[in-house]
């Protein structure tokens, strides 16, 4: 019966959304989350590094801004 009383799911183009549509879309919404959860913490950790060596600051450096950048794509 409550589903009797729900109002139906409508997509952008007034068609109804199935309830798998809806699934999926909340399923590859939760997998970017997690994505961007896991780079940020990758650059919280290179953030946190501190190195005297100039090779391995060159190399944490690198690895920050390809991070950023996949943050910044997943936005």
């Amino acid at each position: 019966m409550a589903n009797a009383l729900q109002q139906p799911e409508v997509g952008p183009g007034n068609e109804y959304v199935s309830e798998e549509a809806r699934r999926l879309a909340e399923q590859v919404r939760t997998e970017r989350e997690r994505h961007k959860q896991a780079l940020n913490l990758q650059r919280e950790n290179i953030l946190s590094q501190k190195t005297s060596n100039p090779s391995r600051r060159t190399a944490l450096e690198a690895a920050l801004v390809q991070i950023e950048a996949e943050i910044e794509a997943l936005r």
